[in-house]
């Protein structure tokens, strides 16, 4: 501890003397719009890194006043709308800075995941993507992975309609943290494939992802990244009322939701709430009804919170619930014998949240956030509506993060976190004999240097797991290790950037990785455990070329991470006949460990043609293997591009595109391989405005020429091709 505190003393010394200091203010003001010229009223406007924010008055006009002479980055937000920045130079005469809120943008992002700050996408150093409220409503799928499918290096992993879950370059399970607000969302989506998450995405405000590790924050189960849905009620309290309802129907599996939500802001405090109600019956691939892959949810949140200037406070209560069907899941219990039987899961979640926190502190420490959530999951395996098997997971978490006062060019975060979780599996399909319990508490920090054109960032995590089955025939396991990282940032030109990014990750085994023993419809496979697994480390390197102009935008990323102690399920031949071992008509698969090495490239690209119309493409690709055994890792996705335009007109704009996903012959033992395919989509969005009321019309048709295609990540794609031709129709009404 002393050598740590004597190298961060240093660190500070070091760069309070090359800080430049600034003298004098200036006036940064301008308007925030719709496309067809109606202003927004109430519009949130912030002047990033100060954290100052104002709102937009009933002529959609916002001031700073007093700005010290430097460059910012200046983020308007209005609910619905994605958001907008703007990087600008301050100097020595007033500012005027307008922006144009878009349903579709095509400008840069922001986010708070990726470094525990609000700063846009262009300016992290991470890899990160923002995905507005107003695309998730117009995808509005049936779980996260379909809504999240199709963003640059994501892809989905699935077992039916109900239960997707987003792949980050090739990472699944354990190694893909999914949060909320930042805080793990309790649930058992990394277990399994036919597990869901249970995250409304119609009553978020943005989802963000963080593609790459980003264990230093969020520990080592964000491996390979970090998917966060942000509610947005942690900053202030909005005066009066704002709300918003939105109904979906789709022709294809006949969807059908109603999502809404309110809050009342006055003086100091918030009250807010919303709901949401999605039913879905079985979908149609171009071949014909997929049986048994209906799903409905109900969720509900509500809360309260208390904003002061320098400390604030919120409690929220929410609820997810839901029931899917399992495509399949008989014929393959019973070997191909029969697929008479109906197996749905039906999981249950409840969390009661708890923020508080302060700010504007002049002192070494400005500000802290401290969150404690606690979370009540179970599901229900169901056959033929009789429980067969049930599944419970109940977790208490914390977290505190708390940022430094800025020391000439140095700034930066530190803070704690922690769970214990309890985890038991009761029933016919009993992969673990009695509870298990999980304790885990970490310390991080993460720092960062900011010069004119140069960013330096760097951090380090200390996290410790302790496993404690309740059955004294299983080992107790526990896991200490370090996860450290350092990244550049260096401006090459006016709006564009070179990023390089180094870290060496830790991952300490999974519980289901060190205790499952038993048949596993939901990976199709007789998994044995290994509790004598060691962690996992990883060494990764990304490097990233960035160009963000008003007119053309362009990013390219290449990265490749090298695992040790790889986790894996390997087949097994006990009996050494060249045959895979059966058991309760599944394949014997056993945890096992080797070298592993993922490698990859994502491009994205967009360019105004004119002031109606805009061009994009995007494409992705990752290469995973077991570098010991010269071996494909199983469930990669193929290759991914994506071409189309976007025409805009005031508060019209239609998007059509092609994607195209190439055949997967790298291949696993055993593994079937996918064809590829090309789909035609078109959507399109209609937006009418008033400075204190807006109605967005969407239309998604998907599939257009109903290609028969399979998901190469979907555990049962040799019984069930993917969605076939439909549309979907949204209806927003936003008032503020």
């Amino acid at each position: 501890m002393k050598i740590g505190s004597h190298f961060f003393v240093f660190i500070l010394l070091i760069s309070a003397a090359i800080a430049a200091s600034a003298q004098g203010g200036v006036t940064v003001s301008g308007q925030v719009a719709l496309a067809d010229g109606t202003v927004l009223h109430d519009a949130t406007v912030t002047l990033s890194p100060t954290k100052r924010k104002v709102k937009t008055d009933d002529q959609g006009r916002y001031t700073f006043e007093n700005v010290s002479p430097g460059r910012y980055t200046i983020i308007a937000h209005n609910d619905g709308f994605a958001d907008s920045t703007r990087t600008v130079d301050v100097a020595g005469s007033a500012l005027s800075v307008d922006f144009t809120m878009e349903i579709r943008t095509v400008k840069e992002e922001v986010t708070i995941t990726a470094s525990g700050t609000e700063q846009s996408t262009f300016e992290a150093v991470q890899t990160v993507d923002t995905v507005a409220s107003s695309q998730l409503t117009l995808r509005a799928g049936t779980s996260l992975g379909d809504v999240l499918e199709g963003e640059t290096g994501v892809s989905k992993r699935s077992f039916g309609a109900g239960s997707s879950r987003p792949v980050l370059r090739g990472f699944d399970g354990d190694r893909v943290l999914v949060s909320q607000d930042g805080v793990r969302s309790g649930s058992l989506g990394s277990q399994s494939g036919d597990h869901a998450e249970t995250v409304d995405t119609l009553n978020v405000d943005r989802i963000e992802i963080v593609k790459g590790p980003a264990t230093l924050l969020y520990g080592s189960n964000a491996l390979g990244g970090v998917v966060n849905a942000v509610s947005n009620h942690d900053d202030n309290a909005d005066k009066g009322f704002r709300g918003f309802l939105t109904t979906v129907g789709a022709t294809n599996a006949v969807q059908g939701s109603l999502s809404g939500g309110l809050e009342y802001g006055w003086s100091k405090y918030l009250v807010f709430g919303n709901a949401s109600f999605m039913n879905a019956g079985d979908y149609r691939s171009a071949l014909g009804r997929v049986p048994n892959s209906s799903s409905r949810s109900t969720s509900g949140t509500f809360g309260a919170g208390y904003y002061d200037k320098k400390a604030f406070f919120t409690t929220t209560f929410n609820f997810d619930q839901r029931r899917y069907g399992i495509p399949y899941a008989a014929f393959i219990e019973s070997g191909g014998a029969s697929n008479d039987e109906s197996i749905d899961v039906r999981p249950k979640s409840y969390n009661i949240k708890f923020n508080g926190g302060f700010r504007e502190i002049d002192s070494f420490v400005t500000s802290g956030k401290f969150t404690v959530n606690i979370s009540r999951y179970k599901h229900d395996e169901l056959e033929d509506s009789t429980v067969g098997t049930t599944l419970s997971n109940n977790t208490y978490s914390y977290r505190g993060m708390f940022e430094q006062k800025k020391y000439g060019s140095l700034t930066g975060r530190f803070g704690f976190d922690g769970f214990t979780r309890d985890y038991q599996t009761v029933g016919e399909e009993r992969l673990i004999d009695g509870k298990v319990k999980h304790n885990s508490n970490a310390v991080f920090a993460l720092e960062e240097l900011k010069f004119d054109r140069v960013t330096l960032q760097f951090g380090g995590r200390v996290e410790r797991n302790m496993y404690n089955p309740e059955n004294p025939a299983l080992l107790d396991r526990s896991f200490t290790g370090f996860s450290g990282g350092a990244g550049i940032r260096i401006g090459l030109w006016e709006k564009g950037a070179f990023v390089f990014n180094y870290s060496n990750s830790f991952r300490a085994p999974a519980l289901e990785e060190l205790y499952n023993n038993g048949p596993h419809v939901g990976t199709v496979a007789f998994e044995i455990g290994n509790e004598n697994l060691r962690p996992e480390r990883a060494n990764g390197v990304e490097f990233s070329i960035r160009h963000q102009a008003a007119k053309f935008r362009a990013e390219l990323n290449v990265y490749s991470y090298w695992i040790n102690n790889f986790v894996y399920l390997a087949y097994r031949d006990e009996d050494g006949d060249g045959q895979v071992d059966i058991e309760d008509n599944l394949p014997v698969l056993a945890y096992s460990q080797g070298k592993s090495q993922y490698s990859g490239a994502e491009f994205s690209a967009d360019a105004d043609v004119n002031k109606y119309v805009n061009v994009f493409f995007k494409a992705d690709y990752v290469r995973a293997k077991l570098t010991n055994a010269n071996l494909n890792l199983p469930r990669i996705p193929p290759a991914h591009a994506t071409f189309g335009f976007d025409y805009r007109i005031k508060g019209f704009d239609v998007r059509p595109e092609i994607v195209f996903a190439s055949a997967q012959t790298k291949l696993y033992p055993l593994e079937t391989r996918t064809a590829g395919y090309g789909l035609f989509n078109i959507s399109s969005n209609y937006i009418i405005g008033r400075p204190h009321l807006t109605h967005i019309f969407g239309v998604n048709a998907y599939n257009l020429l109903n290609k028969e295609y399979r998901n190469h990540l979907s555990f049962i794609k040799d019984l069930a091709p993917e969605v076939g031709r439909g549309v979907k129709f949204t209806y927003t009404i936003r008032f503020y």
